[in-house]
């Protein structure tokens, strides 16, 4: 997988992908992830990206040209299955999403930024447009993180147990069960004694079990 993104401030990018598991997904050859500084295709000797909006109103806009400008680059060199554009008003990233994401290939991701991008990007140049939330940051450089996050740890070879995600929470539309470590007994707090019985088909019931209560209780809008 290739996963270009696209931001003014590439500096904020980067940080992310520089340890845990998404440093190993592309150290394995996993993934590539690289990010273009928009400034980079502005025509402005400035480096300007934005402008005022047509019709007044508070806020800057990212304007096209610099955007048709870096997508059309990138598209010349390789194929892409997806255009991302990042927003709040997007749909709202879940695990479906992500699952769907991790089995194509290559993706371009756009970070909003300022009071959002021209309309004619997205109406011309985007094919998904995704929210981490029903709320607003200062761009979407942290949310293409999220985003990015959620996916690439999908991959396979990305986990050193590839069958820990498939028992996240979200993934069966529930909760994930408690789970619990050393010591078993701690201040008089101690583990369930199904988990220390070694009869892993109850110990799959009870997980499942506790799934659906935690569920039930937290997350009802999940079993609709």
């Amino acid at each position: 997988m290739r996963i270009d993104i696209i931001t003014v401030l590439p500096e904020l990018m980067k940080s992310p992908f520089e340890a845990s598991i998404l440093k190993r997904a592309q150290e394995k050859g996993l993934v590539e992830v690289h990010f273009h500084n928009l400034r980079d295709y502005s025509t402005n000797k400035y480096k300007q990206v934005d402008d005022y909006q047509f019709g007044g109103g508070a806020g800057m806009v990212l304007m096209i040209e610099p955007i048709d400008k870096c997508i059309s680059k990138l598209k010349a060199e390789r194929d892409y299955d997806e255009v991302i554009y990042m927003t709040p008003d997007g749909e709202t990233l879940n695990q479906k999403i992500a699952n769907q994401l991790s089995l194509i290939g290559n993706i371009i991701i756009l970070c909003g930024h300022y009071k959002g991008v021209d309309q004619r990007v997205r109406d011309t140049m985007i094919t998904r447009e995704i929210s981490i939330g029903d709320y607003v940051l200062s761009g979407g450089e942290l949310g293409a993180a999220v985003l990015c996050d959620s996916v690439i740890r999908l991959l396979p070879g990305v986990l050193n147990d590839e069958t820990s995600a498939l028992t996240d929470t979200f993934q069966d539309n529930l909760l994930a069960p408690p789970v619990y470590t050393r010591p078993r007994d701690y201040k008089g707090h101690t583990v369930p004694e199904i988990l220390l019985s070694g009869d892993f088909p109850k110990i799959e019931q009870w997980r499942e079990d506790r799934a659906m209560e935690r569920t039930e209780q937290l997350r009802p809008d999940l079993l609709k």
